[in-house]
């Protein structure tokens, strides 16, 4: 599998050549945003606001009332938690097309509590006319900037830096609205979104060889969520449904799931693995995952428990099926 070495660097400076209307706003994190070659290439459509959020929506809002396209590069949490009154009254509400690229989702930084963005799909979901994104490989990685600057209004994206797997073939890029079918299986359905789609994808071929087969959907697009290939996929499921995800399970892919099964009054038992009303502490993401149940040996387990039949699945059968090992090799502060 390829590995793509900070695949939104080059790609961003070859995608906004010909959009000149195409701004780019930090707050304090060029670099770790991965915007300086962007900043060299197109410094007078770059402004940086300092470690000023709330003054950073206001100035997005401006631009994008005045015909600009402001793509916003910072940290999660500091879009929706520190200036979240700025983006709902003077982004969201006013539905201006304000781009908010929101790096270090859920647990892909061990920087602990203030840096990691686990509650952030729930908040942006529950915030009119926000469309919210999220990447899970280098493809959509790349593909996305097409996806949010299509979007007429405000777009959250939880963004994927550094080394990124390319899970899908660049030919098949992201689409607004519509799920990856990966693999299909008529005994339970799996939902994932972002990194935890790698862990599904080492878990399910096992899982279809211990004789449960699986329907796998990549979910990239969390608000709309009204795919009909989702629906179709849950109703197919005879004897369960499980949703991954790198959030908690509160307000994410998990409640958007069940609150769909819910209107279509789907019977079909449901297990929701992400974090459970938990702040994660700081550590590498491989043991974040581990710790907190959203990898490959938890998604097995939890199959496990919706079926009641055991798979007799070890951490050495999945280790066999491993896709990889890693997301990231960005040093342990990963700031």
């Amino acid at each position: 599998m390829e590995i793509v070495n900070r695949p939104h660097v080059a790609n961003f400076i070859r995608w906004s050549a010909d959009k000149p209307k195409v701004l780019v706003l930090t707050a304090d994190l060029t670099n770790s945003c991965e915007v300086g070659a962007w900043r060299d290439t197109y410094p007078e459509r770059y402004f940086s606001l300092g470690m000023a959020e709330q003054n950073l929506m206001g100035f997005a809002a401006g631009l994008a009332r005045e015909g600009f396209e402001p793509f916003v590069h910072t940290f999660a949490v500091f879009i929706y938690r520190r200036p979240f009154d700025q983006l709902a009254m003077s982004i969201a509400y006013p539905n201006l097309p304000v781009r908010l690229m929101a790096f270090l989702p859920g647990v892909t930084t061990p920087g602990g509590v203030t840096h990691q963005a686990i509650e952030d799909v729930a908040l942006m979901r529950a915030t009119p006319n926000m469309t919210v994104l999220e990447t899970g490989d280098a493809t959509e990685v790349e593909s996305v900037l097409d996806v949010a600057h299509a979007v007429d209004g405000p777009v959250y994206v939880r963004f994927l830096r550094g080394r990124v797997p390319r899970l899908f073939p660049a030919s098949e890029p992201m689409v607004l609205g519509r799920a990856r079918l990966l693999h299909e299986g008529d005994d339970v359905t799996v939902l994932t979104a972002g990194i935890t789609t790698e862990e599904a994808m080492r878990a399910v071929p096992a899982l279809s060889d211990a004789g449960v087969q699986a329907t796998h959907l990549h979910v990239s697009t969390h608000k709309p969520f009204d795919d009909p290939t989702v629906l179709a996929a849950l109703k197919r499921a005879k004897r369960g449904v499980v949703t991954l995800e790198n959030h908690v399970i509160t307000g994410g892919l998990g409640s958007a799931v069940a609150e769909l099964m819910a209107e279509h009054a789907l019977g079909t038992p449901l297990v929701r693995l992400g974090l459970r009303d938990v702040y994660a502490h700081g550590a590498s993401q491989a043991y974040l995952m581990r710790e907190y149940g959203l990898d490959a040996m938890s998604l097995v387990r939890a199959v496990e428990r919706v079926t009641g039949s055991e798979t007799g699945l070890s951490e050495q059968d999945l280790a066999s099926v491993r896709i990889e090992p890693v997301h990231s090799l960005a040093k342990a502060e990963a700031l």
